[in-house]
This record gives structure tokens, C-alpha cells and sequence, in this order.
């Protein structure tokens, strides 16, 4: 399976953006929503951001409204919401679809890399996260629940020693 690196993206600012930039990077990539019980997670996804992007980490968030209508203002209200009540300062991107037939581009590799439990393919809620290697190799899928705290362990292996 071919990596990520030859999909582009539209920032939250409504620029299409290479994922190529992260070429050489560890990426973990997270569909976000701001009215889930799980967006407290922006703050450990903020925690991940500043500990370890100095040694090639980068969260990128891609906002999503298809599960439960819990992401549903448009790029500026979401930006604004992450800043104010988070402080995000790590990557975000225009929202997208996940699932589906205009599942984006990037999901679609996601999903087929790393399928969920059971083998099934489709996210089940907001805040599913995927760990990603350098050269765009999808390594690892965690499930909603998984705290961000949790996949640090992980995050330090790849990382390695300091």
C-alpha cells in the first residue's frame, strides 16, 4: 500500500496543502469535532503537539460533522472554538467526510491501511486517531476512548531515545 504523501488537503484556511510538507514527520491524524464527549481530547492532542513535535510529531486535525451533527460551524467557528477553549496550535484542516461516498481521499487510505475492529474499515465516532509513519506508512489505528496520554508510549518507540 503506497503512503500518504501524494494526497492533498485544504487547510483550515482554505489552502490546499501538499501532505508531502510532512514527508519525514510522524503524523498522527485525528477526525475532531468541538460538541463530542470526547473534545476534551484537544487538550491531550495539544499536550502530544508541544512535547514532541521538536522530534517529528505533527497532529493534524480534521474537523468532521457526521456523527451525532457535533461539528457544525464552518472552518472559522471551529478554528476560533479550538484556540479559545484549547489553545490548539497544531494543524487543522477544512472539514471533510470520513465515511461514505465523499469519504475524502485521505480517509480512504486511512481506513484501508488500518481497518477498525473486526476488520471493518468505516470510523465509528469522532476522535478515531491513526499513528503514521515517515514515509506516509499508516502503522497504527486507535479507536474514540483512546486517550491521547495513552498513545504517547507508542509516539516515544517511534520517536526514540532523545
Amino acid at each position: 500500500m503506497s503512503g500518504i504523501h501524494e494526497i492533498d488537503v485544504k487547510s483550515i484556511d482554505g489552502e490546499i496543502q501538499p501532505l508531502a510538507r510532512y514527508a519525514g514527520k510522524h503524523l498522527l491524524i485525528v477526525n475532531v469535532a468541538s460538541r463530542c464527549g470526547f473534545t476534551p481530547q484537544y487538550a491531550g492532542l495539544e499536550k502530544l503537539w508541544r512535547e514532541y513535535r521538536e522530534r517529528g510529531l505533527v497532529v493534524l486535525g480534521f474537523p468532521c460533522d457526521q456523527f451525532g451533527h457535533q461539528e457544525p460551524g464552518d472552518e472559522a467557528e471551529i478554528r476560533n472554538f479550538c484556540s479559545l477553549n484549547y489553545a490548539v496550535s497544531f494543524p487543522l484542516f477544512a472539514k471533510i467526510e470520513v465515511n461514505g461516498r465523499n469519504t475524502h481521499p485521505l480517509y480512504r487510505r486511512l481506513k484501508k491501511a488500518a481497518p477498525g475492529l473486526l476488520h471493518t474499515e468505516a470510523i465509528k465516532w469522532n476522535f478515531t486517531k491513526f499513528l503514521v509513519a515517515p514515509d506516509g506508512t499508516v502503522l497504527k489505528r486507535y479507536a474514540p476512548a483512546t486517550a491521547p496520554s495513552a498513545i504517547a508510549a507508542d509516539i516515544e518507540q517511534r520517536l526514540g531515545p532523545i
